[in-house]
């Protein structure tokens, strides 16, 4: 089917996004083509807010749009307590508990050998100086319950315990071998609520 080059590359850069496969993608193109002018503009100026004023905080390295981010800010938090998870989505999950009132730390990824992703490529030396900073009295290690997940929480509990912090796993209410950020809200409040001590 012939289709003009603007339409094509519409098609080729939505499938580029992760899950969209190429009738997926013809799909949205078409969509955004139907659609009135205004929508696709309000997708276009969202895009590019995204790019322009959401970065990562300089504390936890969590996404933002304000520096530091109101999680290490809020007064109703407990900064006694960091919860380590792998990814900046990870936390939206934890938060949609309700139930935890601590700050968080974003490794931005897992120790991976096989990827090339070692305990340096990690966000781990902002970890270990907010800890060695003083005040906290935990650290939870929420990193995925697969391989890569465990190496990174066992490598981080090696690292933390010296430092006269408790270190604690999230319980493994979040089953093995997924992602954290597919977890629902019960799972994810039983995983907290069972943490052990690593």
């Amino acid at each position: 089917m012939f289709q003009p080059e603007p339409l094509t590359r519409l098609v080729d850069e939505l499938q580029r996004l992760p899950g969209i496969g190429r009738k997926s993608a013809q799909r949205l193109a078409f969509h955004l083509l139907r659609g009135p002018r205004e929508d696709a503009d309000r997708l276009c100026e969202a895009v590019r807010d995204v790019k322009d004023k959401v970065a990562h905080c300089s504390v936890c390295n969590n996404i933002t749009d304000v520096d530091p981010c109101g999680c290490c800010t809020g007064e109703g938090r407990d900064h006694r307590l960091i919860c380590v998870v792998e990814e900046a989505q990870n936390v939206g999950v934890i938060e949609r508990t309700r139930d935890f009132k601590g700050t968080y730390h974003v490794l931005m990824g897992a120790i991976s050998p096989l990827q090339g992703i070692g305990p340096d490529e990690l966000k781990i030396k902002g970890l270990l100086s907010r800890v060695e900073g003083g005040g906290i009295e935990e650290v939870i290690l929420a990193t995925n319950p697969n391989v890569e997940g465990e190496a990174t929480a066992i490598y981080l509990a090696r690292l933390l315990k010296p430092l006269g912090v408790r270190v604690t796993r999230i319980a493994m209410g979040v089953p093995v071998g997924s992602d954290i950020e597919y977890a629902d809200e019960v799972t994810m409040n039983k995983a907290m609520e069972g943490r052990r001590e690593v």
